[in-house]
């Protein structure tokens, strides 16, 4: 039996494998841990797409529960079965998803047991909800650790699901500053022929196009931008990549306003990188988050950010340094924010070199994977490679 074939098993479980910022840390996890110290299957409630074709590391197995949408009993079954046949010596879920398959993991006799809070949705924003909160205070005993990836998820986790301190992690996420890098010379020429323009000011957005990103009131605020005076509307243009079911909301909103021609949703897209790199500045509106990967690819990529003050989002941008921070479900006060930025010319790339330096320093993802590696040792009782 070979090294590889030795390791002990880690199952991460999740909802479903897709675009999202979630899923893009596993995947990002999974290719940077080492990969002769352990073992990875992702086992997806529901299934995977194309987006496993992000796995660099070979035989990473990927399982489909196929679980229906709403109560689906005969899900857990097969959920227990699988845990059966794979005997992981740790599982790890993710999410209020996957926080029920830790009492499936313990009946199946899966010893380690870890759990992570990613962020919230739309449901339950400020992770207050009685019925969510009594589900992981009554599983809670089970799990072994807690990863939190922002400290105002940990301190949630403390204070009011009640887990023990030195039960709970806090690891930030990681991005690849290799990939995702400031623009070297002119913008890409994104979008349909004529949509950009050589002194485009260009308001970019990633993410998941769901009610709790909250895209609409970015296309609320673009329209306010437009509508100002003083402002130079034929440079405005208005990119969110992504999709979802709020995409065609936003599009009928465009539509309505006769500014179609301003703005591209091209729905999702696997050059997220190059694309970002034709921004001028990064808009992240969501009404909930964790801690945001596309917040720290926009840093990485040189751009200003301009997001909501909810969950980690002010963890990672400062302020008056390297972006602004307002409030949720404000188009005036996020209009009045990205015009900063089109009226004080070098603004945007001051802010947005500070972004990229504060990335290298705090946000790797060599960082993100030793930390994740460190908690995965030390459960599983397994020798540091370090020296």
């Amino acid at each position: 039996m070979s090294t590889a074939e030795a390791a002990p098993l880690i199952v991460h479980l999740i909802h479903r494998l897709d675009v999202g910022g979630l899923e893009n840390g596993l995947v990002n996890l999974i290719n940077h841990l080492p990969p002769e110290r352990y073992r990875h299957a992702i086992v997806c409630l529901e299934d995977a797409s194309d987006f496993r074709l992000r796995i660099q590391r070979p035989g990473v197995e990927i399982v489909s529960i196929n679980k229906r949408h709403g109560k689906d009993w005969s899900h857990y079954l097969r959920l227990f079965h699988t845990l059966k046949r794979l005997q992981p010596q740790l599982i790890h879920t993710r999410n209020l998803a996957g926080i029920e398959a830790q009492l499936l993991a313990a009946a199946a006799g899966v010893r380690l047991r870890v759990h992570g809070e990613h962020g919230r949705d739309i449901n339950d924003l400020d992770g207050s909800k009685r019925r969510y909160r009594l589900l992981r205070q009554m599983l809670r005993p089970l799990i072994g650790h807690f990863i939190a990836v922002s400290k105002d998820l940990e301190d949630w986790l403390v204070d009011t699901i009640g887990a023990r301190p030195q039960r709970v992690t806090h690891i930030s996420n990681g991005v690849d500053s290799v990939q995702f890098h400031p623009r070297l010379g002119p913008p890409a020429a994104i979008g349909p022929e004529g949509f950009m323009t050589e002194q485009a000011f260009v308001i970019g957005s990633v993410g998941r196009m769901a009610e709790v990103k909250d895209h609409i009131t970015l296309v609320h605020a673009f329209l306010t931008l437009l509508a100002q005076g003083g402002l130079a509307a034929s440079r405005m243009r208005l990119v969110i990549i992504g999709d979802g079911p709020c995409r065609q909301p936003c599009l009928d909103v465009l539509r309505a306003s006769g500014t179609s021609a301003l703005a591209w949703l091209p729905g999702a897209r696997d050059d997220i990188a190059r694309l970002m790199r034709a921004f001028t500045v990064f808009v992240q509106p969501s009404l909930a988050e964790g801690a945001s990967n596309t917040v720290l690819e926009a840093m990485a990529s040189g751009l200003p950010v301009v997001a909501t003050a909810v969950g980690g989002n002010p963890e990672l941008v400062q302020p008056g340094w390297t972006g602004k921070l307002v409030a949720p479900r404000d188009p005036g006060q996020l209009a009045a924010a990205i015009a900063d930025y089109y009226c004080a010319p070098g603004l945007a790339a001051q802010h947005g070199a500070r972004a990229r330096r504060r990335v290298l320093t705090e946000f790797s993802l060599s960082a993100m994977a030793a930390a994740y590696l460190a908690v995965y040792d030390r459960l599983t009782h397994q020798p540091s490679t370090k020296g």
